[in-house]
Formats: C-alpha cells, sequence, structure tokens
C-alpha cells in the first residue's frame, strides 16, 4: 500500500469518492470546448506585465512580470510583506490596476464582465468561510451563481455536479449542518467545495493552508492537484510554506521587496543561494525521499 493509500485509509475524508475515473467527467460539464480552445491557444492564461502597486506612500509592488502557462500549478512564494497578496488581489481584480497589465488568456481582466470573470475564474481566500448563518450545501450552490439568471434560475441541472462534489470533499453527510458548527478545516473544505461547482477554468489561492493543521494542509493539496489534474485547470497559488510549494507547483516565482526575484522550477528557484538571498537564512537543501521535490531544512542560528 502507497503512502497516499494509507493516509486516505486514516482519513476517509482523503478518499475520492469514485476516484479519478468515475466522476472526473463532471468536472467537465460544459467546458469541454472551451478547455479545447486554451489548450490550443498561444496565449498564456495569466500574463502579468510590469505591475506596480502603491499604497499610500508604500510601494508594494515594482514592475512585476509573471507568465503563467495553461493547466500549470503556479505558485507565487516569498517573505511576509514582499507583495503577493497584494499580486493575486491584481491578477483577481479584486484590486484596481495603477501600473501595467494583466491578461486573461490573451484579454485585459478590464475587458470582462463580472459574471464572465466569474466563470473564467475563482477565488479561495486564505480565511476561507465566516461563521455564516447557512447550512454546508447552502454555500456550496452558491458557488453556481455565474450560471444563473437574475430570477435565480439555471438553464441546466446543477445537483448532479454539486451532489459529485460535496461526495468527493466528503461533505455529504454535513449537508444540513449549519457552517458555523464546522471546524475551520471542514470549513476550508466546504470553501473549496464552492470554488469546484463553478467550475473555473482558473483558480487563485491565497494562502489556503495558513489556519490548517499539518493532516488539514496535505489534504486540501491534494484535493486542489487532483481536481486541477481530472480537468486540466489553471493554478495560481501564494503559499506561505516552501515544502508544500516545491512538492505541488510546476513553477514558481519569488517577490522580495516587491520585484520579481527569481522564477522557474522548484529546483531552480529553491536553491540554498537563492533562499539565503531573500529570506535572509542558510538553509539545507533535501531532495523528497519519495518525490525527490526540494525540500529545506532550517538549523537554528544559521541567521
Amino acid at each position: 500500500m502507497g503512502k497516499s493509500e494509507e493516509r486516505a485509509v486514516k482519513n476517509p475524508a482523503l478518499k475520492m469518492h469514485g476516484a479519478a475515473g468515475a466522476q472526473s467527467n463532471v468536472f467537465r460539464r460544459g467546458l469541454g470546448k472551451v478547455e479545447q480552445e486554451i489548450s490550443a491557444s498561444a496565449f498564456p492564461m495569466v500574463e502579468v506585465s510590469r505591475v506596480s502597486k502603491t499604497y499610500g506612500a508604500a510601494k508594494v509592488l515594482d514592475q512585476v512580470d509573471v507568465t503563467v502557462a495553461p493547466g500549470s500549478f503556479h505558485g507565487i512564494i516569498g517573505p511576509n510583506g514582499s507583495g503577493k497578496s497584494t499580486l493575486l488581489k491584481l491578477m483577481s481584480g479584486i484590486d484596481r490596476l495603477e501600473q501595467g497589465s494583466v491578461q486573461l488568456h490573451g484579454k485585459p481582466i478590464a475587458a470582462y464582465g463580472a459574471k464572465e470573470l466569474a466563470r473564467f475564474m475563482a477565488v479561495l481566500q486564505q480565511e476561507g468561510l465566516p461563521a455564516v448563518g447557512f447550512t454546508v450545501r447552502e454555500v456550496v450552490e452558491m458557488g453556481r451563481y455565474p450560471y444563473q439568471s437574475w430570477l435565480g434560475g439555471e438553464a441546466g441541472d446543477a445537483e448532479k455536479l454539486i451532489d459529485s462534489v460535496m461526495d468527493k470533499l466528503g461533505l455529504s453527510v454535513y449537508a444540513e449542518r449549519p457552517v458555523a458548527a464546522l471546524s475551520g478545516g471542514e470549513r476550508q473544505r466546504v470553501a473549496l467545495a464552492k470554488t469546484m461547482v463553478q467550475e473555473p477554468l482558473l483558480l487563485l489561492l491565497d494562502e489556503p493552508t495558513t489556519f490548517l493543521d499539518i493532516g488539514y494542509q496535505l489534504q486540501m493539496m491534494d484535493y486542489v492537484r487532483t481536481w486541477q489534474q481530472e480537468c486540466g485547470m489553471t493554478v495560481v497559488a501564494v503559499l506561505h510554506d516552501l515544502n508544500l510549494a516545491a512538492q505541488y507547483c510546476d513553477s514558481l516565482t519569488v517577490l522580495h521587496r516587491g520585484k520579481v526575484a527569481v522564477s522557474g522550477t522548484p529546483r531552480e528557484v529553491l536553491t540554498k543561494e537563492w533562499i539565503e538571498q531573500v529570506y535572509g537564512t542558510k538553509p539545507e537543501i533535501v531532495p523528497h525521499p519519495s518525490t525527490g521535490a526540494p525540500q529545506i531544512l532550517l538549523t537554528p542560528g544559521e541567521v
């Protein structure tokens, strides 16, 4: 039995009910043609060009360039205050651009209407869900808003999709439970389910594992990666944990003092030299015994 299977046995919520084969088609509902067009296109999924941002007298981002390929899992890392979350807010359209451009599949983000953008992109914030007065199923159903008419109706039947996502994330047993009665890890799973039923082509994650313990961190990242691999979605994630970034990301952008310090694969980026330069500490880099991904070990006093 492999390590992932052992973890699934110990934690039933990690079992992808129906696994990758039987239910993966659920996440392609209505997106097949769009995915094919994007895969065949020469445009990046996300292209950030010479973006700068200031808050008052503080320059948070300075001439930042980031390119994300379709279908990839791209991580944004860097020390606290380096501009990671600000960059993600500009990518999502939450914050207004002051200088530079953000294009989503060759189209300026400002050219997307609100519902069009919500069908293209979903955002999962680090705070997860507040203790709202709705049941778990009601919150998950809210992810279908971009596809509904102003009367709240939807042309197709989304019930099968909602049922499948809730089952896949182990949430069916909580369907009628108030979100306020759930733990932090369970709420974050509900928030992920809400984004999954939104059926985005692009998922933006802002430190989704920050308030989770180790088991739930792995669970969350496993769910996202499985979803991404099943439907060819593009993921851009701001991550605080460098070892998680190395395990799950295809490529990384390192921000330092509002500028791009380096971009590349985890092996190219997570080196002793770059980590010492950006984070001010001298690490030991070792390959993960199972995956070979670079893993960072810190020695007390090496600052």
